[in-house]
């Protein structure tokens, strides 16, 4: 793609993203989402292969279909109350509003676009898919998170958990199972929106951290299969064993960390005595531990490690400073994650 048309494109992610995120007004919020979707589309497409144009077709229906949603709930309820603000929302049309924000970060059960457009597009993109298009709709959810219902929370936060576990088992693409990946950590968060708002934005926090180097790992690699991931080891043993524990820390095993935000999910539930729901969510998460651990066992356990005589540095892309902070801060948060609470 050329730099400037690009540079535009991340230029105007980025405003859509902006506006967004410091819009009290509905009919602002709907303009900055609207930007962000018509921005990542040229992204999508670079590529010119028809599996592209399929990814972006399908990704501009199911965001122009929440964006119309958002669009008309927000005008109804300013129909009915006179108000535009976010924070005032009257009852019939918060449920509208929030089934349509959780269109837009794929949440079960609309869900189905996510895993085939994150395998349609490159693996840049899709680390865009996969972090920066869903800042702005969880922190428009997280606004009105004092409105929203908690059956419909609850129902599609364990929806989403149990969608992201049973998808990922049987897959063999990476970017798909990076898609389920993405499905259970926001019922992660969803689950946990209506008692604990800041333990949500938390969790949205260590999620993009943790995905961002996963995908700047496998960029590096140039992997988009398990075929391929489990003959990298002499491609960089260093970069290799990282990326298996980054899986493990997506996993949520401890002292990675993942374990962080599931713990403090736990917790908080428990808390709320909500002892159904908390054991249900923790054998639900068995399922994505199992997938996790699958790909652990494919990239380091499948073959003995072995360093060939000659260089294969030819065969890998540049490493980036940001990709090594990502990795660090996807491995080692859990001890901190106390101070970060205070600071929240």
């Amino acid at each position: 793609m050329n730099p400037t048309a690009l540079m535009i494109m991340l230029l105007s992610l980025a405003i859509g993203t902006t506006m967004a995120l410091v819009s009290h007004h509905w009919l602002l919020a709907w303009i900055g989402l609207e930007i962000n979707t018509l921005a990542i589309i040229p992204l999508m497409t670079k590529t010119p292969h028809p599996r592209a144009i399929e990814a972006a077709t399908k990704y501009f229906l199911t965001q122009a279909s929440a964006s119309a949603l958002i669009l008309f709930s927000a005008t109804m309820n300013a129909w009915k109350t006179g108000e535009w603000s976010i924070t005032l929302l009257s009852d019939p049309y918060t449920i509208t509003l929030s089934m349509a924000l959780m269109m837009k970060l794929g949440l079960a059960p609309l869900h189905f676009w996510l895993p085939e457009v994150i395998q349609g597009i490159p693996l840049s993109t899709g680390l865009i898919l996969s972090t920066w298009q869903k800042i702005a709709p969880m922190t428009l959810l997280l606004q009105i998170s004092h409105l929203t219902d908690l059956n419909l929370l609850i129902t599609m936060g364990l929806a989403s958990i149990l969608v992201g576990g049973w998808g990922g088992i049987n897959q063999t693409q990476l970017r798909k199972i990076m898609a389920f990946s993405s499905i259970g950590h926001l019922g992660w968060m969803v689950l946990i929106l209506k008692f604990n708002p800041q333990l949500t934005l938390f969790n949205f926090l260590l999620y993009i951290t943790m995905t961002a180097a996963m995908f700047f790992s496998l960029m590096s690699i140039s992997s988009t299969k398990i075929s391929e991931i489990s003959s990298s080891w002499p491609k960089s043993p260093i970069l290799v064993t990282t990326m298996m524990l980054v899986l493990l820390s997506l996993a949520g095993l401890p002292p990675l960390t993942g374990f962080s935000p599931k713990l403090l999910i736990i917790l908080e539930l428990v808390k709320q005595n909500t002892l159904l729901l908390a054991s249900v969510t923790m054998l639900a998460s068995l399922l994505a531990l199992f997938f996790y651990l699958r790909l652990t066992y494919v990239m380091i356990l499948t073959l003995p490690p072995h360093i060939p005589p000659s260089s294969t540095h030819w065969r890998m892309t540049k490493n980036s400073p940001l990709a090594a902070t990502l990795t660090t801060l996807a491995l080692l948060i859990f001890p901190l994650s106390p101070t970060f609470l205070l600071i929240m």
